[in-house]
C-alpha cells in the first residue's frame, strides 16, 4: 500500500504512439511515476468495439507496451498492464452496468460520434463504453485521470457512476475521480501536418515515434504551407504557425530564431524549413525508436513486464472488487 494519490490512464492499442501522444501525455507520465501511484494500461478490451483481428490486436498490444517502455515508463515504479489480464475489471463492469441507464448512455457524445462513424457496427460495447471506462478507473480507486477534451464527458460519467453506487449502497467506497491537469509547461499541444487541428492517430496527420527516418522526411516535406509572406512581420497562417510550433518543440532556440527572422524579412524558403524540421524530428525520435526496436525483439522482457503489471494490477483490483461485492450483498451463505 502507498500514501501517494493514484493516477490512471489507458490507451487503446489501435496504432503507433505519435509526437502528439508523447508531448501531450507520455513524457509527463514519466515524471508522474515518481510522485504518484500510477496505473498505465493498454485498453485491449475497449478496442474490441471496432472488431480488430486477433493478429492486429496482439500486435497492437505488443507495440504500445514496447513504446511505453522505450519512452521511459518504469515497470518497477508504475504499474503497466494489459486490460484483459485483469478480469476483475470485467466483473466490476457487469455490476456497474446494472446501475447505468439507457437514456444517459445514448446521449453521450462518444457514442453518437462512433455510431455515425461505424453505422454498420453499433454494438453494445460502444453504448456501454463509459461504463467500462468507469470500471477501469474505479477498480483502482483512481484520484486523477489525465483526459483530453474527447474523454471529459466519459470521466464525468465515471464520477456519476461512483456517486450513484456510493449513494445506493450508503458507502464511501469510491472516491470521485478528477481530471488531471498538466502544468502549462508540460502540456504541449502538437499540431498535425495537414495545416489545421492537432496531431492524431485517425487524422492521418501524425509522425509516429516508431517512424522510419525516410518516412518522416516524406511526411514533413508534404506538410501544408502557404505561398509565403508578402510583407515584413506578417502574421503567420495556421499551417505555417503549425510548422513553427513543431520546430519549437524539437529544435534549438537558435534554429527557431533563424527561420523566424527569415519569415519576418520575407526571405523564407519553406523547403529549407521543412528539411531542418525533418532532421530535428529524426534526431529527437531516433533514440526512442531504437529502444522500441530493441523491446520488440525481446519478447521475454515484454512478457515479464506484462506479468509483473498484471500481478500488481490484480492485487489492487481484487481488493476493491471484494469490497464492492460485500457492499452489494454477495456474501457466502454456506
Amino acid at each position: 500500500m502507498t500514501n501517494k494519490l493514484t493516477v490512471l490512464s489507458g490507451i487503446r492499442p489501435t496504432g503507433y504512439l505519435h509526437l502528439g501522444n508523447y508531448f501531450g501525455a507520455v513524457r509527463s507520465f514519466v515524471k508522474m511515476q515518481h510522485d504518484y501511484n500510477c496505473f498505465f494500461f493498454i485498453a485491449d478490451i475497449h478496442s474490441l468495439t471496432t472488431h480488430p483481428t486477433p493478429e492486429n490486436l496482439q500486435a497492437g498490444v505488443k507495440q504500445v507496451l514496447a513504446e511505453y517502455l522505450a519512452c521511459g515508463i518504469d515497470p518497477e515504479k508504475a504499474t503497466i498492464f494489459i486490460q484483459s489480464d485483469v478480469p476483475e475489471v470485467s466483473e466490476l463492469y457487469a455490476f456497474l452496468n446494472m446501475n447505468a441507464y439507457l437514456g444517459e448512455l445514448e446521449r453521450t457524445t462518444s457514442f453518437k460520434d462512433k455510431a455515425r462513424q461505424q453505422p454498420d457496427n453499433v454494438n453494445a460495447g460502444l453504448l456501454t463504453y463509459p461504463v467500462l471506462m468507469a470500471a477501469d478507473i474505479l477498480i483502482h480507486k483512481a484520484n486523477f485521470v489525465p483526459v483530453g477534451k474527447d474523454q471529459e464527458q466519459n470521466l464525468e460519467m465515471a464520477r456519476k457512476f461512483a456517486q450513484r453506487f456510493n449513494y445506493m449502497y450508503k458507502t464511501e467506497l469510491f472516491p470521485l475521480p478528477k481530471p488531471y491537469t498538466f502544468d502549462g509547461k508540460d502540456m504541449i499541444k502538437v499540431p498535425g501536418l495537414d495545416g489545421s487541428g492537432k496531431m492524431g492517430k485517425s487524422e492521418g496527420n501524425a509522425i509516429n515515434l516508431y517512424e522510419d527516418p525516410k518516412d518522416i522526411r516524406k511526411k514533413v516535406m508534404r506538410a501544408v504551407t502557404d505561398s509565403g509572406p508578402t510583407e515584413p512581420n506578417q502574421p503567420k497562417s495556421e499551417p505555417v504557425e503549425n510548422l513553427f510550433t513543431l520546430l519549437k518543440i524539437v529544435s534549438t532556440p537558435d534554429t527557431v530564431a533563424h527561420f523566424d527572422a527569415l519569415y519576418n524579412n520575407c526571405e523564407i524558403r519553406y523547403g529549407d524549413l521543412k528539411k531542418q524540421l525533418a532532421e530535428d524530428i529524426i534526431a529527437y525520435t531516433s533514440p526512442i525508436r531504437e529502444r522500441i526496436i530493441e523491446n520488440l525483439k525481446d519478447e521475454a522482457y515484454l512478457g515479464r513486464v506484462a506479468k509483473l503489471g498484471a500481478e500488481k494490477a490484480r492485487e489492487s483490483a481484487a481488493r476493491t472488487l471484494q469490497e464492492v461485492k460485500e457492499v452489494i450483498g454477495f456474501k457466502r451463505l454456506f
